[in-house]
């Protein structure tokens, strides 16, 4: 699981997959980036397009992106580079990923 410790909805997920009898590994990826092919084959999995990981309330991206048209290789070095810009919680099962808004939605992993 994608996860930021101090994010409400990242902390709802992981307690609600805990109290389903699930412990994720958790991947703390501020601190431990993803690498644009990680990211390519996480949207693959997702079965999404790159914009629809990218948090586009966060400062950075309204002060440098917003409005910009770039291509899914330069989203993907940019979000590598610039972890806070993906949206959180993500999580991984096997051959599936999905994005954790709302936090119920991991559910449909299980």
């Amino acid at each position: 699981m994608y996860h930021k410790p101090n994010c409400s909805t990242s902390l709802g997920t992981l307690k609600m997959l805990k109290e389903h009898g699930v412990k994720p590994q958790l991947r703390l990826y501020l601190e431990e980036p993803p690498t644009p092919a990680e990211l390519n084959e996480l949207l693959k999995k997702m079965g999404k397009r790159v914009q629809s990981i990218i948090r586009t309330k966060e400062p950075l991206y309204k002060d440098n992106y917003e409005g910009r048209k770039l291509s899914k290789k330069e989203w993907l070095k940019i979000l590598s580079e610039n972890p806070i810009l993906i949206e959180r919680p993500i999580l991984i099962k096997g051959d599936k990923a999905i994005l954790g808004r709302p936090p119920e939605k991991v559910l449909e992993l299980l």
